[in-house]
């Protein structure tokens, strides 16, 4: 398919490919200008408060040595040891503020020479009124008064004097300087943000009219198909050709529906860059530099817009579901021959069905359809061999992991998880597992719908899949199905209040160690909501730093799998320096698989992942009271 651009035939793909490349090219360039202009600005802030705080710690030193001054004057003249109060007071105030000059200096030759010499003149004059109140304290005034007469300490307030100017000076040139400079700053980045708006706004009005010429053609073609239709039925009168004219006038009316939809996303996404740059614009205008949502909100608006032209290739099937009430337990029992000949010799297979596992409403064969799609990929992930173990059991999400994970409901689940020790998913891959179409499997073994269809079932019938993996580890697949309350004879017991948790003390000091930070906030934030005193770290070396600085550390809850130090060789390290030292361990893994493959031993207290504030507060207060 081609579109008419500036009256030329062009490729469509190619064409809105290149515009929004332009486009994302063109704000990257103005968030990145917006950004650096940004930081000049502040460090030229920064240098303009510093020359005002010189300037006055100047004033501040020549009132302080003018106030000595006075008040060796008054205490010359009059022996009275009040008039002496202001020279001492100032004697504090000189010290103060020559003590900020040498701090202002840093690695300015100019100021610490500068500094080096106030200190010199001030040493001087200082001693000189001392020499002088002296002789007054013994009887002699009258040579006091006489050495004040000679001028031996004019000089040196006259070079004082001159030097305080000058530098007064400088830094209000420099102030002037670094105000003209941030304007300057403010200009370009303006000018950059209004080209880089404009040329948007023209990308934005081309592809508009390369849309609509396309619905145009589409139209005239849809005409042309119908008349070739009648004509089809006029000249030859055969059912088969006319059905398959129709079909086809039909694909062009939805082609045009399409075109249209695309027409319309794709102006909303320019109306949101274009809107957060305007209103950038005159934030920057105005002299504010908090512009960071606006650039946000741009930036997300041309991400969106640049996966626009990938989504008219994605093809989603929908088909209703066959909801039914069913036992977890015997569903993943039931197939339990099907998946060891499924998984081959070399894999070994255990099933541990959980006691009491409540039932949930919902289609039998789409969980045998995802725990199936979770085996293969588990089994494709240990071409050597290796273990998988299949868990089922209850669990309940709280608000906390809801707000952390915006497609789930709190509430009570049955959970199903598929743990393997193959060699698990890397960062970046795991962000995108659940994408249609996305495989790292060779072409020909893998289509990339498998985990994009556990998840669309999940999410369609209120549940929620999460995955655990570590690089040469292993992965755990959790498949939360929503409780269902049919056939229950009585109704659920009421959830415990947070007022009837066991809660903590400020006394009672845990180190939160947790490479994610995303989960190691929550941790932080639910102990320190217990009421215990918190501190944190993000591996293991740093934790054995924050026991060396905090050895009055109650109880360690660490995370077993992280980068570099493991849990369990952080907590050995640990309880060799602190014996009394309690452990509380924590993982993504399921327990059966963690013992079984030897990560902790088997009367190591542990919490799984994810927990609610309830089971933490419980879990950590059984530990601390043993």
């Amino acid at each position: 398919m081609t579109v008419q651009v500036l009256g030329r035939r062009l490729p469509a793909a190619a064409t809105y490919v290149a515009a929004l490349a332009a486009a994302f090219l063109l704000l990257v360039v103005t968030v990145a200008g917006a950004l650096w202009q940004t930081e000049q600005g502040i460090q030229l802030n920064a240098e303009v408060r510093q020359s005002l705080a010189q300037r006055s710690s100047l004033r501040l030193l020549m009132r302080g040595m003018q106030d000595a001054e006075t008040g060796q004057r008054g205490y010359l003249l009059t022996g009275q040891e009040s008039y002496l109060e202001p020279y001492l007071a100032a004697r504090d105030e000189i010290e103060r503020e020559l003590t900020n000059i040498e701090g202002y200096a840093g690695d300015d030759a100019l100021r610490v020479g500068e500094a080096q010499r106030f200190r010199e003149l001030v040493s001087s004059k200082l001693e000189e009124l001392q020499i002088t109140i002296d002789m007054r304290r013994d009887g002699r005034g009258n040579v006091a008064l006489e050495r004040v007469r000679s001028g031996r300490g004019k000089e040196v307030m006259d070079e004082f004097r001159a030097m305080i100017a000058a530098a007064e000076a400088r830094e209000q040139q420099l102030v002037v300087e670094n105000m003209a400079a941030v304007d300057r700053s403010a200009g370009r980045l303006r000018l950059v943000v209004l080209l880089a708006g404009l040329l948007l706004l023209g990308i934005g009005a081309l592809l508009v009219v390369a849309v609509r010429n396309a619905m145009s053609e589409l139209r005239q073609s849809r005409d042309d198909a119908r008349s070739a239709h009648e004509r089809v039925l006029q000249e030859m009168g055969a059912r088969e050709q006319a059905e398959a004219k129709v079909r086809q006038m039909q694909k062009m009316e939805a082609i045009g529906q399409l075109t249209g939809g695309v027409a319309h996303d794709f102006n909303n996404m320019l109306a949101v860059i274009i809107s957060a740059l305007q209103l950038a614009q005159r934030r920057i205008a105005r002299g504010d530099t908090d512009i960071a949502r606006f650039t946000d909100a741009a930036m997300d608006g041309a991400r969106r817009a640049a996966t626009l032209t990938s989504r008219l290739l994605a093809f989603a099937r929908r088909q209703p579901l066959q909801p039914q009430v069913i036992d977890v337990n015997r569903v993943v029992g039931g197939m339990s021959d099907l998946l060891r000949r499924t998984l081959g010799g070399n894999v070994q297979l255990e099933v541990v069905l959980g006691g009491g596992v409540w039932r949930s409403h919902t289609d039998q064969s789409e969980v045998e359809n995802a725990i199936l799609n979770i085996c293969v990929n588990a089994r494709d992930a240990m071409p050597d061999g290796g273990k998988l173990t299949i868990e089922t059991s209850n669990a309940f999400l709280d608000e906390a992991y809801a707000s952390a994970n915006s497609e789930v409901n709190a509430g009570q689940y049955v959970m199903i998880a598929v743990t393997d020790t193959g060699s698990g998913i890397p960062p970046e891959v795991k962000t995108r597992v659940f994408e249609p179409f996305f495989t790292t499997k060779e072409v020909g073994k893998g289509t990339g719908l498998g985990l994009a269809h556990v998840h669309g079932f999940l999410k369609q019938t209120g549940g929620h899949v999460a995955i655990y993996s570590e690089v040469g580890v292993g992965t755990t697949v959790k498949l939360y199905l929503p409780r269902t309350k049919m056939e229950e004879s009585e109704a659920a017991a009421p959830l415990q209040s947070s007022a009837e948790l066991p809660l903590g003390d400020s006394g009672t000091i845990v180190l939160v160690v947790e490479d994610e930070e995303r989960v190691r906030n929550l941790s932080v934030a639910s102990l320190r909501e217990l009421g215990y005193t918190v501190v944190h770290a993000s591996s293991g070396e740093e934790a054995l730093q924050k026991l060396e600085n905090k050895p009055a550390v109650t109880l360690m809850f660490t995370d077993i799998v992280m980068p570099g130090m493991s849990g369990r060789k952080l907590s050995d390290e640990a309880k060799a320096r602190y014996p009394e030292l309690k452990v509380l361990y924590t993982t993504g893994y399921t327990q059966n698989a963690i013992v079984h493959n030897g990560a902790v031993d088997a009367d190591a207290r542990l919490l799984l992942k994810p927990y609610s504030i309830d089971d933490l507060a419980r879990k950590v207060r059984a530990v601390l009271d043993e």
